[in-house]
């Protein structure tokens, strides 16, 4: 079953588009034409109520039909085209003006109907749209006005009117991928036809259609990925026999022994579970999930010490350097002491160093290695791997665990995540995993003090901030998210430590992170914020995950109302890890109710799980896990927070279908090519 058919075609080949623009286009993930063909709306805005002239108001975009009268080109001054279009309707008059675009005037001839879509302003009785979208009225399809319109993720050089004309003619011009879904599951989940679902999603007559339209691909991309995380974890239940480990004994006993602290209820009922998968036939697949300081990494300690115990070798993989090279020095505190031989496998090894790592752990002369991706390269070997660890799941794929996996025969794989999610959602994201859940925090733990205030408060919150550094404390300032491009999100970080470094902070050291820097760079200014050397460290979110500095006592998060509940509280986890009392001040002049309530929320709750449920109770469409997936593959369509619903029927559906061999077989084709990536291994074998 070809289900690409020609939609596999380089965009570059599609009328109009060519290399260049094919180019900019990768930017936005789409190298093909069925890439282009998924790329879907993000939002619409409703253009197809036309209002006479003289009912227009100051009141958001407002469309209306009318004809050109004349079009003048001025220029008050120098460096300054101004091009005005007078336009009418049997109501009255109305200016559409333009500021250095003179090109403008060749699309005007007196006479032409136009439909026009712009925000209005009423200005000493005249009706000004300054760069309105315009469509003549010439018989063709209406796609920028006049309708309900798409309006698609883009970048600096793509722009929405050539996006709806390309995707518009690309829709007329390619045969669409059939249906693939077995047909009792779109009988009996009352789906739309596939090929009218996609041409709905970009071009929808009305609201209904549109959502129905979004319900079939949003339905079908969480059955593809829940068909793929179910099938994966049957395989691993039918797979050989995975490592039996012993009962604990005296390494394991001295080890909990040795901890300064006794462990929360929560920790000890996971750790039963970890332990009981441990002592099993068939080999752990366990995901432990546990609010930001909840104590995950003792319980890896543990969890290793037992394998080592027994035999075997452990690995733990981060997603960053600065994350494994944390877990090393933890681990080597509590373990090192018993004898266990610990080392470290990132990037920034030397080659003699990092043959060193690799000929110890293959010889056997190494009881654990901590590292990154750098793990999984192919001239990674151990001599006898028991236990795999990934921390921070959400940034791996299923198909990255499964190649440090298969390292070992059948190793027991442990899997941490600080992201808390309500509990059905863990278990339908995390599929493939058996889950334990820690919501106790570590007694002593200082409740973080959370203030939501308006920008007027800024001299005196980074006076706060300057004074708390003067006291021996460092602090973040996180920079407003950016959704649209990472590229402006790193300009505004910029803008803001270059004005921070020469006002409030000026006797300060500070440093930068954002997502535009090159790795070394970032790590390097990681470890200085780490270090003690920077005091104030401005950042985007790459410091959302895995960053623990104990002296940083104070973040302040400009922009806060652009961020998400759950994104929020991980941002806030940076701090409150010390002995001193934090503060998280979350800056936003956004008056509107509903951002009132969500930041409110935060200021009264800490509980991470208490508050991912709020979040799943208010967020409009967007990301969990923010605006970029991190691990999971990409969603194009679906959202695990406002999709719940769809996603539990679409687990239902994908339980069905893999129980079923013949049913299987039918989106097996489907499910490799769209989600080979993520789940190669498990499709490959």
């Amino acid at each position: 079953m070809n289900f690409l058919g020609d939609l596999s075609t380089n965009v570059k080949y599609i009328k109009g588009v060519g290399p260049a623009k094919a180019n900019i286009l990768t930017k936005l993930n789409i190298f093909t034409i069925g890439d282009l063909v998924e790329h879907y709306p993000r939002r619409y805005e409703d253009r197809s109520k036309l209002n006479p002239i003289s009912k227009l108001v100051n009141a958001g975009v407002q469309t209306f039909r009318a004809t050109t009268v004349n079009c003048q080109e001025t220029k008050p001054r120098r460096g300054l085209t101004l091009t005005k279009v007078t336009v009418q309707d049997s109501s009255g008059f109305a200016q559409l003006v333009w500021f250095n675009q003179p090109y403008i005037k060749k699309w005007f001839k007196p006479g032409s109907e136009l439909i026009i879509s712009g925000k209005v302003e009423r200005k000493f009785g005249q009706v000004q749209i300054t760069r309105p979208e315009i469509e003549a009225l010439d018989g063709s399809d209406l796609l920028h006005t006049g309708r309900i319109v798409p309006i698609y993720p883009a970048s600096e050089n793509v722009g929405q009117r050539w996006l709806r004309a390309i995707i518009h003619q690309v829709l007329g011009e390619y045969s669409l991928p059939g249906e693939f879904l077995p047909p009792v599951i779109v009988k009996e989940f009352g789906l739309i036809d596939r090929r009218m679902a996609i041409r709905t999603i970009h071009f929808p007559e009305d609201q209904s259609s549109l959502a129905a339209a979004r319900r079939r691909l949003v339905f079908e991309e969480l059955y593809l990925l829940q068909c793929g995380l179910l099938f994966s974890k049957r395989k691993n239940q039918q797979s050989n026999k995975g490592i039996k480990h012993s009962a604990d004994g005296e390494l394991v006993n001295k080890m909990k022994a040795s901890l300064p602290f006794t462990l929360t209820q929560d920790q000890q009922a996971s750790l039963r579970d970890i332990t009981a998968d441990m002592e099993d036939t068939t080999a752990m697949q366990r995901l432990v999930q546990g609010d930001v300081g909840s104590g995950k990494t003792v319980l890896a300690a543990i969890a290793l010490t037992k394998t080592v115990e027994n035999g075997y070798q452990g690995a733990m993989m981060a997603p960053t350097e600065i994350l494994a090279e944390q877990h090393y020095h933890t681990l080597a505190q509590l373990l090192a002491p018993m004898g266990i031989r610990i080392a470290v496998l990132t990037g920034r090894l030397t080659r003699r160093i990092r043959q060193e790592v690799l000929a110890r752990a293959k010889d056997g002369l190494v009881d654990i290695v901590v590292g990154t991706h750098a793990l999984i390269q192919e001239d990674v070997e151990f001599k006898q791997l028991g236990l795999v660890i990934t921390d921070e799941q959400h940034r791996f794929g299923v198909n990255q665990r499964a190649l440090l996996t298969a390292k070992g025969q059948t190793p027991d794989v442990l899997v941490m995540t600080a992201t808390p999610i309500p509990r059905t959602m863990a278990l339908t994201v995390y599929g493939d995993l058996d889950v334990s859940v820690i919501r106790q925090l570590p007694p002593g733990r200082k409740p973080i003090k959370t203030y939501a205030v308006g920008s007027e408060m800024r001299q005196r919150i980074y006076t706060f901030i300057a004074k708390e550094v003067k006291a021996g404390r460092q602090a973040y300032v996180v920079c407003p998210l950016v959704e649209e491009s990472e590229k402006l999100e790193a300009k505004a970080a910029v803008q803001m430590y270059e004005q921070l470094k020469v006002t409030y902070f000026k006797d300060i050291s500070c440093g930068i992170v954002h997502g535009k820097m090159k790795s070394q760079e970032k790590d390097n200014v990681m470890n200085d914020f780490y270090s003690g050397e920077i005091k104030v460290l401005v950042a985007t979110t790459v410091i959302e995950v895995g960053v623990n500095v104990p002296n940083a006592s104070v973040m302040a998060i400009e922009g806060a109302d652009r961020f998400g509940l759950a994104q929020l509280h991980q941002l806030r986890g940076r701090i409150g890890r010390g002995e001193h009392q934090s503060y998280c001040i979350l800056l936003s002049d956004n008056q509107n109710q509903e951002t009132k309530d969500r930041l409110d929320i935060m200021v009264k709750i800490s509980d991470g799980f208490e508050l991912a449920e709020k979040d799943l109770l208010l967020r409009g469409p967007g990301q969990f896990f923010g605006t970029r997936q991190h691990g999971m593959p990409d969603l194009k369509i679906a959202d695990i927070v406002q999709d719940t619903e769809i996603l539990l029927e679409a687990r239902t559906a994908a339980k069905q279908t893999v129980a079923d061999s013949q049913e299987f077989q039918l989106v097996r084709t489907v499910l490799t090519a769209r989600l080979g990536d993520y789940f190669g291994m498990i499709f490959n074998n």
